[in-house]
């Protein structure tokens, strides 16, 4: 999996940064999309990088602020004109069927696919054999909503060479002993197919923070994540700007990252008042929280998985 930042910046787009948008792109699934956010110009900046239209199935919005949703409707209409014919589904908080509705209805905008929009509620919005995802309630003045995705954990590897080394050729029985089946073979041996089953691997959870200030739900959300992304707006000398606006500062997001025992933290909504000063935010949260990076647009970060112990 890797996470595809297409739009970091604060409010406006800038000549460095877009408004809000990224990608989780499932490498492992020949490229199946989900995307977070869909501020004014993302099919744009989609255009520069390995995203496909076609194979985005899920978007998910954090909150109907402007530079966060103004890109959804040209989005949904250009999926259509380059062969998207698969469902899509949006979640999000209330109004947003209204905004899509009256947006494509205007506008003349004829969609080919079945288009599904979820109005949510905090809670778990998807449960499936290889992926939850809850949304945690946020507090940025009008209803926003972080992501906690989480896939499943996955079984381990078959040990072919050992099969092999002991005569058991590729088969319908590799089947049997992956499943951890007990095998009678002819030679009158018997295998218990979890002796061949290396360790699983532990699924990775990806937290995704809309724009708030700093909340016990934002410590939910990232608690032992292998990758928080959260808003730093503002710096941490702007502590007071950024409550008055329900935002959060560079400190504030690494605090939290920390306190949830989160793996890595990644920066991102940065105001364009800081345009030439990322080092500076930087250094904020890493005398927090060390293992910090601040997006820019077109930066991916593969997701690493954590190793079972």
């Amino acid at each position: 999996m890797e996470l595809h930042f297409l739009g970091t910046g604060a409010g406006v787009p800038s000549t460095k940064r877009n408004v809000s948008a990224i990608a989780l792109r499932f490498l492992q699934n020949n490229g199946r999309t989900w995307l977070f956010d869909c501020g004014e110009a993302t099919q744009q900046q989609i255009l520069r990088s390995p995203i496909k239209l076609s194979k985005m199935d899920r978007i998910f919005i954090t909150h109907l602020h402007g530079d966060h949703i103004f890109g959804l409707p040209g989005l949904l209409g250009s999926r259509s004109f380059q062969g998207g014919e698969s469902p899509l589904h949006i979640y999000g908080p209330k109004g947003l069927k209204d905004f899509i509705t009256c947006s494509i209805t205007v506008s003349g905008t004829h969609i080919k696919y079945s288009l599904h929009i979820h109005e949510i509620e905090e809670g778990t919005i998807i449960d499936t054999d290889h992926y939850t995802v809850k949304a945690y309630k946020l507090d940025h003045g009008l209803e926003s909503f972080g992501y906690r995705i989480v896939e499943r954990d996955q079984p381990g590897q078959l040990d072919v060479k050992r099969l092999q080394e002991i005569g058991i050729s590729p088969g319908p029985i590799y089947k049997q002993i992956k499943n951890g089946e007990t095998i009678h073979l002819e030679n009158g041996q018997c295998i218990d197919g979890n002796d061949f089953i290396g360790q699983p691997k532990k699924g990775r959870v990806i937290a995704i923070a809309g724009d708030t200030r700093p909340t016990e739900a934002s410590h939910l959300l990232a608690q032992n994540a292998d990758v928080f992304v959260h808003e730093a707006t503002f710096s941490m000398e702007e502590e007071e700007l950024a409550y008055t606006y329900y935002h959060s500062t560079t400190k504030q997001a690494a605090t939290i990252a920390f306190e949830a025992n989160a793996a890595a933290l990644i920066l991102t909504h940065i105001s364009a008042r800081y345009e030439g000063r990322e080092d500076q935010l930087l250094s904020e949260a890493r005398e927090t929280f060390q293992n910090t990076s601040i997006a820019k647009d077109y930066f991916v970060y593969p997701i690493p998985r954590r190793e079972t112990k």
